[in-house]
């Protein structure tokens, strides 16, 4: 099902904007009910919650207003449902707002804390905690890092500057620096750049993998700090493919401290969370030129990436 625009007459609830579907155009729709509708092709929900959600008013038509357990179905209608969670795990790490004015924001985000609603997290995500926070329900995030990775994410503030931002990304007009902490490889020398082909694994829908081709990811590698067998790497990526830094890293034998994917798969996305072993990967730096306001912007991350407790023992792919 194609996602309509939002309506205006939909507000978000305790920071979480409504999700849209636009019922099928049918003739003679198999449905007779709205609620029939719903608990077979929305079925993440069973039949009876969904009969409490329309009970207590938390499915609405496009101008707000609430429909009944009863009300029919409307082939081609729009309806508006507040997603949430009864057993939402917590995160228990705080993000910090490092800069906001009438057209930006700037979140530093803690480890595990994933950027938008999804899967196991509506609550626990930056933007919703932030919506909450500031009361500012056009909050939009302008790119995405992974919920292991810790560090900056900008927001535009207002709906009419969002693609003015968007852009810098898609144009390469930022210049991002990581931090990573990875097994010490003193056969490499130091700094390179990683170009290589990066598609999705078609046996782990959650890995990515380095394939034959040709090269649709860059990044440049610098060691700045070695400690025993592990060092501290800055990385500087030119494109921005899933799971690239992990990747490249990964491919030069040199895997961040606590991923759960790479090189090997030691918990699925859905599993539980060790917050004593987080990715030690942090978005440090971010720089470009505000396209709204026309300022020089550069923002840094103060977050500390930590070193493993075990300095000797990293795991690592063979030399």
């Amino acid at each position: 099902m194609a996602r309509p625009p939002k309506s205006p007459h939909i507000p978000a609830r305790h920071g979480v904007s409504a999700s849209c579907v636009a019922l099928p155009h049918a003739r003679s729709a198999p449905w007779p009910l709205l609620l029939d509708f719903l608990a077979e092709r929305l079925n993440v929900v069973d039949r009876a919650t969904w009969g409490q959600r329309l009970a207590s008013g938390e499915v609405l038509d496009d101008t707000g207003q609430p429909l009944p357990p009863g009300a029919p179905f409307q082939p081609g209608a729009r309806i508006h449902y507040y997603r949430h969670l009864d057993d939402e795990p917590l995160i228990p790490f705080e993000e910090t707002v490092l800069f906001q004015d009438g057209h930006l924001l700037v979140a530093d985000k803690p480890h595990f804390l994933p950027v938008t609603p999804g899967g196991r997290y509506v609550q626990q995500s930056l933007l919703v905690r932030l919506k909450r926070r500031t009361g500012i329900d056009t909050l939009s995030p302008i790119h995405r890092i992974d919920r292991e990775t810790a560090g900056l994410v900008l927001f535009s503030v207002r709906p009419q500057d969002r693609n003015a931002y968007q852009a810098l990304f898609r144009d390469r007009a930022v210049h991002k620096t990581y931090e990573a902490i990875a097994p010490h490889r003193p056969a490499l020398t130091f700094p390179l750049t990683r170009r290589s082909r990066i598609e999705e694994d078609s046996e782990r829908f959650f890995r990515m993998v380095e394939a034959d081709g040709e090269p649709n990811s860059e990044t440049r590698i610098e060691c700045t700090e070695v400690r025993g067998a592990w060092a501290r790497y800055t990385l500087s990526p030119v494109t921005g493919k899933r799971h690239q830094l992990r990747v490249h890293m990964n491919a030069l034998g040199a895997p961040i401290a606590g991923d759960q994917f790479y090189p090997q798969v030691l918990r699925g996305p859905d599993e539980g969370e060790d917050f004593a072993e987080p990715l030690r990967l942090l978005a440090r730096g971010i720089a470009f030129t505000d396209p709204v306001t026309g300022a020089s912007r550069l923002f840094r991350s103060g977050l500390p990436l930590d070193w493993p407790l075990k300095l000797q023992q990293p795991i690592r792919e063979k030399d």
